[in-house]
């Protein structure tokens, strides 16, 4: 793994001399803080029971959908398609390196831009007279399962850009699949054809797995290990299918 950190720097300094990383960057903060907004406003309304903090990350499959796919689908698909990534892996590089440094950028950036959006509850915190809006539970739980869940999200990513070389179907491909563990798995959940008899065993298995039942736990205080077991292990899972998608693209070509 000696060149792992080699790749990584590299990753790194491709994210920040991109001009369409600055242009995700704002779009992700603007529409962040339009939700933000949204949730003051209702606020200022009515009065809530729900931290705000607590509403806020339940909005975290917007950029998980759009932002994941973006910052993710050119991380193989692009250099497949140039022909660079055959020429990185002759080089005195091994495929786990390039893999794991690719996903590492990606997810540091994802966080990043998470992390960037504390600024909204900072300003609310200065300004705001009113301490249920300043509850700090539901914020570190909310942190907190950004960087699990951003685990298995971004894996799922680079897996997609692994398997084709062209980013609009590593796009496409990642973006169904994320649809698929946030929003299928709670659809089939409460299907009512698991209530009986032969299904019914299924039924708490698929509920443990709902992704918007884990952010709610997260940002009322319940890290529940099950749900973090989950995370890393579809994350372990993604990066080794990853490596094995960019070795047999190498083999075969």
């Amino acid at each position: 793994m000696r060149h792992y950190f080699t790749i990584l720097s590299h990753e790194i300094r491709a994210l920040l001399y991109n001009p369409s990383t600055y242009v995700a960057a704002v779009l992700f903060l603007l529409v962040m803080g339009f939700i933000f907004v949204g949730i003051l406003s209702d606020y200022s309304k009515a009065p809530q029971e729900t931290p705000p903090a607590a509403i806020f990350f339940q909005a975290f499959f917007i950029p998980v959908f759009f932002m994941v796919p973006l910052l993710t689908m050119k991380s193989f698909a692009e250099e497949r398609r140039l022909g660079t990534l055959e020429t990185l892996l002759t080089a005195p590089v091994s495929t786990t390196e390039v893999v794991l440094g690719k996903f590492t950028a990606a997810y540091l950036f994802y966080v990043l831009l998470w992390a960037s959006t504390f600024g909204f509850h900072y300003i609310l915190q200065l300004y705001a007279r009113d301490t249920r809006y300043l509850d700090s539970g539901p914020l570190i739980g909310g942190y907190l399962f950004i960087a699990v869940s951003g685990l298995l999200f971004v894996a799922v990513g680079i897996l997609a850009s692994a398997v084709t070389r062209n980013q609009a179907v590593a796009g496409i491909l990642s973006f169904t699949i994320l649809l698929g563990l946030i929003g299928g798995l709670s659809y089939v959940s409460e299907l009512s054809a698991l209530n009986t008899d032969v299904l019914s065993p299924l039924k708490p298995a698929l509920e443990q797995l709902r992704v918007p039942g884990h952010v709610d736990d997260f940002t009322h205080g319940i890290v529940d290990t099950r749900q973090v077991f989950f995370y890393l292990t579809g994350c372990t899972l993604s990066l080794i299918f990853s490596i094995l998608g960019v070795e047999a693209k190498i083999l075969n070509s």
